[in-house]
């Protein structure tokens, strides 16, 4: 691992993991190649960001959930090979129940190289700080459809609140969002803008 990336764990205690790739739990139905332990890593400008959005948010009552942050490029990879095998769909129904996997490449929900290689992307939600239970967020993490998208307008008022305070307090501390994914936020400042890493979560 590089000597400017750090295990999100240690910067935040509070913070809660749930990394999807290194499982069979996501939209590819299998563990994800590039990841060997289910822990999260950032650059280290990104995880002190990180680290003063959980304290906010703790002051609500509130904390983050980390599904996916520092990606490897072998990952991305290992999705491109998956979208070309048009015949796998195992994980069809729970994820992309309404698209055909072959444009998901057009339609902006995978691409051949991601900001998460970079290091100071990360894919999160709220979770309430007293039990650690994911907050109504009106859809599910990378689930492809326009449910994901910010902008979708068929979302409860509580929905739309809990979007808002997740894009508000990462907005606070220097994190954009991505207008067709709500959990997913890259560090404005973010110090590899063109560097795409490869080494092993583990």
């Amino acid at each position: 691992m590089p000597a400017n990336f750090v295990y999100v764990k240690e910067f935040i205690p509070t913070i809660t993991l749930e990394i999807r790739y290194f499982g069979s739990h996501n939209f590819t139905g299998k563990p994800i190649r590039g990841y060997e332990k289910p822990v999260a890593i950032l650059t280290k400008r990104a995880a002190l960001a990180l680290q003063q959005v959980e304290q906010h948010l703790n002051n609500q009552g509130l904390a983050l959930k980390i599904f996916d942050a520092y990606r490897p490029q072998r990952a991305v990879d290992h999705f491109k090979a998956w979208s070309l095998a048009t015949q796998d769909t195992i994980a069809k129904r729970e994820f992309y129940p309404e698209l055909d996997k072959k444009n998901l490449f057009k339609l902006g929900f995978i691409a051949t190289k991601s900001g998460h290689s970079r290091g100071s992307t990360v894919d999160l939600t709220l979770v309430s700080l007293k039990d650690h239970k994911e907050i109504d967020m009106g859809g599910p993490f990378d689930f492809f459809g326009a449910v994901s998208h910010h902008n979708y307008t068929k979302l409860t008022a509580k929905q739309k609140e809990n979007r808002r305070i997740l894009r508000e307090a990462m907005a606070k501390f220097g994190f954009k969002a991505y207008d067709k994914e709500w959990w997913h936020y890259t560090l404005k400042d973010e110090p590899y803008r063109k560097t795409y890493f490869d080494f092993i979560v583990k």
